[in-house]
């Protein structure tokens, strides 16, 4: 959370709300939406990390409201933080831990796991279309992020089937 906020944060000075409402905007429903209470948790270590500054701002009817700015610290951990490529290699896989696992345990059949994980994978596939079909068309960052997880789950779909070839 601490980066996306960051990069939101390039637009201009923002409070917690508007920063998650941007993040609700830009990602649509297919992402797990923010919780505004985690936001504010994270500016506040970004403020004491002097990754960005905070400034109250007094409003007439309400308690005031604190805006957060982006500093020289916090615009090159955003450049850095776009420079870098994502290694996410799915080696250490919970799932393939289990199916490996449950021969040893004698606790689970490896093809168990993979007919319910398969179903799991299928009920979200499921999910994520209806998803698709009731987001914003004009949201192309959201539909992306739909599609992607889609073909994710159509590729873990395809590599349970390869499991499940070679220890039957």
């Amino acid at each position: 959370m601490r980066l996306p906020l960051l990069a939101l944060l390039t637009r201009g000075p923002a409070h917690g709300y508007e920063l998650k409402q941007g993040l609700e905007k830009l990602l649509g429903a297919a992402y797990p939406q923010p919780n505004v209470g985690q936001i504010y948790v994270t500016l506040g270590r970004l403020e004491k990390a002097g990754l960005i500054g905070g400034e109250d701002v007094e409003q007439l009817d309400r308690p005031n409201k604190r805006t957060y700015r982006l500093t020289d610290a916090g615009r090159e951990a955003v450049l850095a933080w776009f420079d870098e490529t994502t290694d996410e290699p799915r080696v250490r896989d919970e799932f393939f831990m289990k199916m490996a696992l449950a021969p040893e345990s004698g606790l689970a059949d490896p093809i168990t796991l993979i007919n319910k994980q398969r179903r799991q994978y299928l009920n979200t596939m499921r999910d994520l279309s209806k998803l698709a079909a009731a987001e914003d068309r004009d949201n192309r960052v959201s539909q992306l992020l739909i599609e992607g997880a889609m073909l994710h789950l159509q590729a873990d779909l395809e590599w349970l089937e390869r499991c499940q070839e070679e220890l039957e």
